[in-house]
């Protein structure tokens, strides 16, 4: 065997092996998705589904970000509204609003999103805590995620999914 072509093999053996152990990272799958200008994600396993919106029937005596609830096949959920939820004005429904199913354990709920943006996956070490200026009980920021041209506020979903009503 010629030796350029030894040095061909050997090469194509190292690029085979893939990484060392230990520098294997681990990645998290998210969805993000717009609510007002802002850009947030969740973990993709814990999305049940995203639908286009539904009927719902408003629910009596429930803070304003709760809609109501809808009926998803025999299934009665809540529906929140997350522009309501962080303080954000109202907005109507339009061709790239959706209705995410988020599940965790066994709380279910249904958030009114503006708009999906794309998966990602983004490597733990890319995300930092939540920022110290708003850790509360109710803090609903898990992380923020760095991306190359942006940062990405990756929400709590056991916070998010909590019931106050």
């Amino acid at each position: 065997m010629s030796n350029q072509l030894e040095q061909v093999l050997k090469k194509q053996q190292e690029q085979q092996k893939g990484p060392e152990e230990g520098e294997l990272e681990n990645e998290i799958q998210l969805v993000g998705f717009m609510v007002g200008d802002e850009e947030f994600a969740v973990p993709i396993l814990d999305i049940q589904e995203i639908i286009k919106p539904i009927e719902y029937t408003r629910v009596p005596k429930t803070p304003d970000y709760v809609l109501g609830v809808f009926n998803l096949r025999g299934s009665v959920l809540p529906l929140i509204d997350l522009r309501l939820k962080f303080g954000l004005s109202r907005s109507k429904e339009n061709e790239e609003t959706r209705y995410m199913v988020i599940r965790h354990n066994d709380d279910v709920a249904g958030f009114v999103i503006d708009r999906l943006t794309h998966a990602m996956r983004i490597k733990e070490s890319a995300i930092d805590p939540a920022p110290e200026t708003i850790h509360n009980e109710e803090n609903m920021i898990y992380g923020v995620g760095k991306q190359e041209d942006k940062l990405i506020s990756i929400l709590n979903v056991e916070t998010l999914l909590r019931r106050d009503f």
